[in-house]
């Protein structure tokens, strides 16, 4: 039998979206699912969307709680529910937390049984049985709920299934979809939703959750962490976790050397960033983020004269240069070649080192 890689099976230093009992930034989304739970309308389905890791997920199980575990009657003086807060300390949300309450599911995406790597989709395999478990009655008298992270993610077939669903919604049933990039569902299933679009987080507000969630990260780090983030607590937990900042320093210190790249400090950068296994994937997905924002925002810059705040000495005068060296059109050709490189490096298993030096000689080929 093949064995899950460990690391996927390790907890982050940080909540899981099924045990986070707080959410900030996101209180006009919260009054929108609890005013139309209150009013007794509730869809049957909701697309929370917004970018990654920002809160979408922590939301749809605060939501998933609330009418699973909550005081629906108000609590002790009766009346309408003012919030979606529940007791995390009730069996029924503890059951929840713990991923075994008998009205709950939650779909993301899954092992190769035959590999026991990660997948990089959610196939049918893993929605097959949702539309007979959101058929049964509720085993505790309420809702059946499920929540899919991401619906982006899900691929044709899977899509297929879960609309039939969402086309004869069982009673009593709720759906909450979360999606990084709702454009790429069907409209079929967009139309059948609920939308509800959140917003990046201030960056004020990922510094003060990294200071929650890593307190003994430095100030500054934590500071260029949210600038970098582009608003996603989410994504700054992770390049902490990754030593993301570390990787900004290695790439930024390669491209300050342009139109010359280092051949012997390319080639290792490279050579680390694509070696496989836990790690490198990593890293590989923290360069291939570094990247994507590094070449979007320079083309920002180009075209409105926006600069963000410089992370590291040096920055400022390095994209000036770039932009002075080759025109805003050839940089939008770049991104688009960057972009593709690393997409195709998971569509068929390109080799990740090449992709990495290929990254890099477009940024070279550019300015020469």
């Amino acid at each position: 039998m093949a064995r899950k890689p460990e690391k996927f099976d390790q907890a982050p230093p940080w909540p899981l979206p099924r045990t986070n009992a707080r959410l900030v930034g996101h209180d006009e989304a919260e009054r929108a699912l609890l005013d139309s739970f209150i009013s007794g309308k509730l869809p049957h389905a909701w697309l929370i969307s917004g970018p990654r890791g920002i809160g979408k997920a922590t939301l749809a199980h605060r939501f998933a709680r609330f009418l699973l575990a909550g005081e629906h009657g108000g609590g002790l003086f009766g009346g309408a529910p003012t919030s979606l807060e529940v007791d995390m300390r009730a069996p029924a949300a503890q059951r929840l937390i713990a991923g075994g309450h008998a009205d709950m599911r939650t779909v993301e995406i899954g092992y190769n049984e035959n590999t026991g790597r990660k997948r990089t989709e959610i196939v049918i395999g893993n929605v097959r049985d949702l539309g007979s478990f959101m058929r049964l009655t509720p085993a505790e008298g309420g809702w059946r709920v499920a929540v899919i992270d991401a619906a982006d993610e899900m691929n044709r077939a899977a899509t297929n299934a879960v609309l039939k669903l969402l086309e004869e919604p069982p009673p009593r049933s709720v759906l909450l979809l979360v999606a990084h990039a709702p454009g790429g569902l069907l409209p079929t299933v967009r139309s059948r939703c609920r939308r509800l679009m959140l917003k990046a987080l201030p960056e004020d507000t990922v510094v003060e959750l990294l200071g929650q969630y890593m307190p003994a990260l430095p100030a500054d780090e934590s500071i260029a962490l949210a600038r970098l983030s582009d608003g996603s607590i989410g994504r700054a937990l992770e390049f902490a976790d990754a030593g993301g900042l570390k990787l900004y320093g290695d790439l930024f210190g390669l491209l300050d050397g342009l139109p010359r790249l280092d051949a012997a400090a390319l080639h290792a950068f490279a050579e680390r960033v694509g070696r496989r296994g836990d790690d490198g994937e990593r890293d590989f997905r923290t360069v291939a983020f570094l990247l994507d924002w590094w070449l979007k925002t320079l083309v920002r810059q180009g075209a409105v004269g926006e600069a963000p705040a410089s992370l590291l000495a040096g920055e400022a005068p390095l994209r000036l240069r770039l932009l002075q060296g080759a025109g805003l059109d050839r940089w939008m050709q770049v991104w688009e070649k960057v972009a593709h490189l690393f997409a195709r490096a998971d569509a068929v298993n390109l080799d990740r080192k090449q992709v990495v030096l290929g990254s890099l000689f477009a940024f070279q080929s550019a300015i020469r």
